[in-house]
């Protein structure tokens, strides 16, 4: 079993950034790769970033490509999610999840443990 917490989320500018952690309990991480998601209401469960259990390898869709990096500190057991240049259409809750697995995937039902999310509003 493995406890995902995340914290970092908040009310930002457009054009500001925001650092998101996702710190794990149970298991190491070093195992699993991690991706994070985000959900606007009525809208479907979007991957915005992913990242191998080795870091090596990391993805990023195009909305997001430029402005979000994703890190993994296996030492702290714990995932990052940097933001810049938010727009207004970042705005959901953000979630971190991981997945018993070296590779990451885009689909959401891959992963299998999943953290509470945590609120990113990007307003004037």
């Amino acid at each position: 079993q493995v406890l995902l917490v995340e914290s970092g989320g908040g009310l930002v500018q457009p054009g500001g950034s925001l650092r998101l952690s996702c710190a794990a309990s149970g298991r190491t991480l070093s195992s699993f790769a991690m991706g994070w998601f985000r959900q606007d209401p009525g809208k479907e469960r979007e991957l915005v970033a992913a990242i191998s259990a080795s870091r090596s390898n990391t993805y990023y869709p195009d909305s997001v490509k430029g402005r979000f990096t994703v890190s993994k500190d296996n030492a702290k057991n714990t995932v990052y999610l940097q933001m810049n240049s938010l727009k207004l259409e970042d705005t959901a809750v953000y979630y971190c999840a991981a997945r018993p697995s070296p590779i990451p995937t885009m689909t959401f039902t891959d992963y299998v443990y999943w953290g509470q999310g945590t609120q990113v509003t990007v307003s004037s």
